[in-house]
Order: structure tokens, then sequence, then C-alpha cells
């Protein structure tokens, strides 16, 4: 009470003075890709005066954003600011946070249109100096927004869609699951008094697996975010936890034990389904998915771990597609009874598909193994090391479905069939196609999957050394020897006063060591001629690592927000992630931006996505370039 009163004497008093704006807006925004863009409200402040943050704290009225609802766009996530001043405030006797001089608030919008439209809201500000406060003020704001004209983000979600279905159809060859198409469409054609009932009863039951899938994606995208299950990729105890997972879900693939949920579960539901009717047939389906978990389970698992990359609605497309693929099945043969002849009968070909999954399992397991070894920098598990592991995995598994390995629950092969000869194959040319990895070779079809090439005991391969041209007098303080042997600076300010000195523009790639697509990004397009060269000779490279876990001097450590939050920064990668996600308005990996010597950005900022190819990326470094040399 003693605070709004205080704030109403201010008001009072200076309801007569004359009227001026000490703050000034500008408002613009940065085309991210052809679904996304960022909003900047960058607020000018007269000398002495200042603007309070967006969560100031009690007292003030803090600075806040109001956006028209509409369905052709979508917010994501909240509206990021730089870092404020947090000092004591006269006018309100607290210590508060605000801005001096200037202030910068950026909206990252998601664009559902095809059409340009207009994008309006307000911002409500208040400003002071060190003696007075002015009344708050509403300055309303307005886009003019491109509509989404090429889908990249349709791409991205019908790309999400073919791998969950291809996943799916993997689980369907399972021992849980195949077995159950002919018992499950046999009971409907039998039970129901019609063909045609048993028909719509199958297809309800299909519908009832989607569902059940779908279900679980919704839970996903509700409970963790758009983004919590792609920042856990850079978490060491995740990476950890998930590869001891698939390690115990790999050995019981290959027979170990067998993984199964608790009986009661399974009874509970399959007496539900005796109920009869729609609620029945809904609770064989979830009989279903709870006896196949011990198959489904790891797949669904790591399914979503990367459909969650595709914002809120990755998870719910991944299980759409996982759950058509096999849903599909159980309709189709309920329509054509006749095909159920055609099936092969189960026996151990199905072991084979679930043996053939377990190795594929451990082999991944190893990728978040590494994720967790290149985190902490601990040098454990280097490029050679995974190599060498990747090639006695798959050569175990090329001499198992060539019959020279047999696990407990195999039958007797007679002969090899053509189609587990062309997995064979396949396994068999990987293995081969490898070995050179340990003496340096590049292995661009898996290069998503290894440690980087700097990542080893030798970087240029096995008992080699290394032909890098750098030496030490050519290596400027601050400067390492990055990816593809580019020298690049792991700290901002060192980057930005070097390229002030010759004379180039700035490239910032925020980047992580366990982020699988900046390692696509460095080995399929920076080790283009032209590329490599373009950022040797005419830009000057900053790498900021965000999950880099090295602890700041205690002096450098502070408390600040981010996405509406209390952010800790604490480590050199903490550092970058807060000036990427408050400066740019994201904190996905890898992101490049090219800046002048005044900081500001010379074009839009780049990433995997939109910018993926060698063509794209060196048209935008060639417009960026050029942009600076003008």
């Amino acid at each position: 009470m003693k605070k709004l009163i205080l704030l109403f004497s201010i008001f009072t008093l200076f309801a007569s003075a004359q009227i001026f704006n000490p703050v000034s807006w500008d408002f613009s925004y940065t085309q991210i890709s052809d679904t996304e863009v960022d909003l900047h409200f960058k607020a000018t402040i007269d000398d002495g005066w200042y603007v309070y943050s967006q969560f100031t704290g009690d007292g003030p009225v803090p600075t806040e954003f109001t956006f028209e609802n509409s369905d052709l766009y979508a917010l994501s996530g909240d509206v990021t600011e730089g870092k404020p001043i947090e000092q004591f405030d006269p006018n309100f006797d607290a210590v508060l946070t605000y801005f001096k001089n200037e202030a910068v608030f950026t909206q990252r919008v998601i664009i559902n249109s095809s059409e340009d439209f207009v994008l309006k809201g307000d911002v409500y500000f208040m400003t002071c100096d060190n003696s007075q406060c002015l009344p708050p003020e509403a300055v309303d704001f307005s886009f003019s927004i491109p509509g989404n004209e090429k889908g990249n983000n349709n791409f991205s979600i019908w790309r999400l869609f073919f791998i969950a279905f291809l996943s799916g159809f993997a689980a369907l060859l399972t021992p849980c699951v195949f077995p159950m198409i002919p018992m499950t469409v046999s009971f409907f054609t039998k039970q129901s008094k019609t063909k045609a009932r048993g028909v719509i009863n199958a297809i309800i039951y299909g519908i009832s697996i989607i569902v059940i899938y779908v279900a679980l994606g919704v839970g996903v995208s509700s409970i963790f975010g758009a983004d919590a299950l792609n920042n856990m990729a850079t978490n060491v105890y995740f990476n950890i936890g998930f590869f001891l997972l698939l390690i115990i879900f790999g050995a019981s693939f290959l027979g170990a034990f067998e993984i199964q949920l608790p009986t009661s579960w399974a009874n509970k539901s399959d007496k539900a389904s005796d109920k009869g009717g729609l609620l029945g047939i809904f609770f064989m389906a979830f009989t279903l998915a709870l006896v196949s978990f011990s198959c489904t389970g790891p797949i669904v698992g790591t399914l979503l771990v990367e459909a969650a990359t595709g914002g809120y609605f990755g998870p719910i497309v991944g299980m759409l597609g996982f759950s058509l693929a096999i849903a599909l099945p159980f309709a189709l043969f309920a329509a054509f009874p006749g095909w159920l002849n055609s099936l092969p009968q189960s026996g151990g070909w199905l072991n084979s598909v679930k043996v053939t999954l377990g190795f594929l399992e451990i082999a991944l397991a190893f990728k978040f193994l590494s994720n967790a070894d290149l985190v902490l920098q601990a040098h454990l598990l280097e490029r050679e090391l995974f190599i060498a592991i990747w090639i006695v995995i798959f050569a175990l598994l090329t001499m198992y479905l060539l019959g020279f390995i047999k696990f407990a629950h195999d039958s007797d092969l007679k002969y090899i069939s053509v189609s587990r000869l062309s997995v064979a194959i396949l396994s068999g040319t990987l293995t081969i196609y490898m070995i050179p990895g340990l003496w340096g070779a590049p292995l661009k079809i898996i290069n998503a999957f290894p440690p980087p090439m700097q990542y080893s005991e030798s970087p240029s391969g096995v008992g080699s050394v290394s032909n890098n041209s750098h030496t030490n007098s050519h290596i400027e303080k601050g400067q390492h020897i990055g990816p593809q042997g580019l020298m690049v600076f792991h700290d901002y300010n060192e980057g930005l006063i070097y390229a002030k000195s010759v004379g180039k523009p700035l490239m910032l790639d925020f980047t992580g060591h366990a982020c699988v697509n900046c390692r696509k990004m460095e080995e399929q397009v920076w080790s283009n001629k032209d590329v490599k060269e373009m950022l040797g000779k005419d830009v000057v490279l900053v790498s900021l690592y965000v999950d880099e876990r090295i602890d700041l001097p205690i002096e450098e450590q502070y408390v600040t927000t981010m996405a509406g939050k209390k952010k800790k920064v604490k480590t050199t990668g903490d550092k970058w992630m807060v000036l990427q996600a408050n400066t740019f308005g994201t904190n996905s990996q890898p992101y490049y931006v090219l800046l002048d010597h005044n900081e500001k950005q010379l074009l839009e900022p780049a990433n995997y996505q939109d910018y993926g190819s060698v063509e794209l990326f060196k048209d935008w470094l060639d417009r960026g370039v050029n942009s600076f040399n003008k």
C-alpha cells in the first residue's frame, strides 16, 4: 500500500509538468526462416533516464508486451531481453532492474499463414530518472510479416512423420507385435455377426492404437514443452541415463533377459477389454501397447527425443506416424482377411528382427555416451575408439545375419533368405566403410554420429602426423584450430577485437559439443573447398559452445533472465547460451550470425534447416561479406 501511495504521489506531482518523451522506440524484425521471424523492440533512452525490465520486482511498472490474438502466427516462448542493470532505485527505495541508454527486447514468432499479414500490439512501460517518474505509457507497434511460402517447416514435419512411420514398421516386425495381427484380426472377424461389422471393429481397434500413442505425444509436449527434450541433448546425466537404458534394452533384445511391465497392468487392461463395445475395443488396443512395451519402448523413447526438436507438434506427429504403421495392418487385414494366408508364419525370423534391433540399440547407445563425453570434454570416448566400437558391433551383426553367431532364442538356420542376406550386405558394407575412418577418413555417411575429427587421439588418423598448415606462429592470441582445420576464437570479445584489427566481419557460430546437426554442417558443408576458403579468409570465425562446462571465475558469474525465467550464468556454456537467447531470441544450434564492427547483423542468421546445403550456405556467406564490404 505504501508503494502504491508513493507511486500515485509521483504521478500527481508531475502531472502538470511539461510533457516530453525521453524514450523512442524502433521496431524491426529478422527473418530466421520461412516459418519463423524474430521481432526486435529497441528503446533508445535519453541520458539520465531509464526503462524498467520485464522482471523488475515489486514497485514500478515493468515493461510489458501485448500481442493481438491471431491464427496467422504463434508466439514461440516469451519476450527475451538484454542484460539489465541491477541497482538501488531511490524512487522506490529498493534494488530494481532497469535499462539505461538502450534496451533491446526480442520475440520469436512462428508463421502459420501462407499470405502476408500485419502483426499488431503494444508495449507498456514506465520511465524514470533519479528523482522523478513519468506516468506509464503504451506505444503501439505494427510489423508487416511475409507469409510462409516455401513451407520448410512442413517438409521437416513430413520428414519426421516418415522416420516415425519407418520406426513403427520396425516395431511391427518384432515378436511382441507381429503375432498379434492374425490373432486380433481373426478374433474380430469371428466374433462379429457380419464381415462388415468385423471390419468396422478392426478399424476402430486401429484408430484406438493411434489415439493411445498420439496421447503419449500430447503428454510429452504438454509436460516438457517444445524445447525441454531438445535441451536435454546436452545434459550429461540425461545422455548417460539414456546410454544405460539403451544398453539394457539392447541386451534384452539379444536374449539376455525379458523386460515386462507388471503383469497386473496387462491383466486389468485385458479384463476391461472383455466388456465389449467401443470401450472394450479401446482397452484391447491399450493391452497391445502394454504387452508390446518391451519391444516398442526403446523405439518410442528414441523417437520422442528426435521428435522433440520439432516443437510442440513434433512428438504428436512422431507418435502419429509410429502408431499409423502399427495400426494399418490390423485394419487392412480385417478388410481383406484372405491376405492373412500370405503372411509369413511366426517363428525364428521374428527373433532375428529383434536381435538386429538389439545390435542397433547398442550402437545408438554409444552415441549418447559420446554426447556426455563431448560435453564434459573428458576425452574417454574419442573418435577412433567410437569408430572401433561401431566396427565391432556391425561386424558382429553381419556375422549373426550370415549364421556365424547364434543366440539362445534363435532357431536353426537352414538357409539364408534374400532379405536377411540384403541386410547382411548393408551391415557388412558399413563395417568395411568405417575402417578407413581410423586413419582419418571423413566418413560423411555417418558423420553425425562419431565425435568430430578434432576430438581424437590424432586428428589426422591413427598413427598419422597432422598436416595442418597452421603453426603456432600463425595463431593469434585466443585462436584455436577448429573444425576442418579452420582457425576459430572461443571468446566473443577476443574475436570482435581481432575482426576490427583485420577489417573482416565477425561470424558467430553458436554450436555445441553434442550437437549432431553442427557436426553435419561442419563435415558436409564446411568441408566444401569454396566454403572452407571463405570461412578461413573472408570472416573471423567465433565458435561459441553453449554446452561448455568450464566454470567462469566467481566474479564473472551472475544471475539473469532467459525466456522469462531466472538463469544463473555459472559456466562458459551458460554465458554463450544466454547471449544467444537474449540477443537473437533462440537457443537452437547450429546458429550462424554475421556482424559488422558495430555488432549489427549484416543479414538474417543462418541455421541447419534452411541453409544446410553447400549452395545455400555459400550464398549466405557471399551476401554477408558483400554487405560488409559496401
